[in-house]
């Protein structure tokens, strides 16, 4: 990135922070490993995408999904929907680079499964 924005390796701040939290803890880490490697499982190539393209493409929908809806339950049981906090959270939330996360769990899953059944198919 051209800007300088970049932070400790990632696209910026809120995506490095992001990140950080979603690896720091044992269950957190494990809980989005396996939904990597169960959206790699269900991923399929196609015209357009590679099927690590379309894995990382879904990966960073759903983990956007599910970090806006969090927010969203979070703000409404603080009710605090409507101020300054939700607007700042909302803007941080903003500037995560999803796609990067995302690719970056799908480096990691297993991919043996898929080499195996191809080796098999021959």
């Amino acid at each position: 990135m051209a800007d300088g924005k970049r932070y400790n390796g990632w696209t910026n701040y809120e995506t490095w922070n992001v990140a950080l939290w979603m690896g720091n803890e044992e269950g957190s880490s494990r809980y989005y490993d396996e939904l990597a490697q169960e959206v790699y499982d269900d991923a399929q190539a196609d015209e357009t995408f590679t099927r690590d393209e379309r894995a990382t493409l879904n990966l960073a929908d759903r983990i956007k999904d599910e970090y806006e809806t969090a927010m969203h339950d979070w703000l409404d049981e603080s009710k605090k929907s409507a101020s300054v906090w939700a607007d700042l959270l909302g803007a941080a939330l903003s500037e995560v680079d999803w796609h990067e996360i995302a690719g970056n769990l799908i480096d990691e899953v297993d991919k043996t499964a898929e080499e195996e059944e191809a080796t098999e198919e021959v």
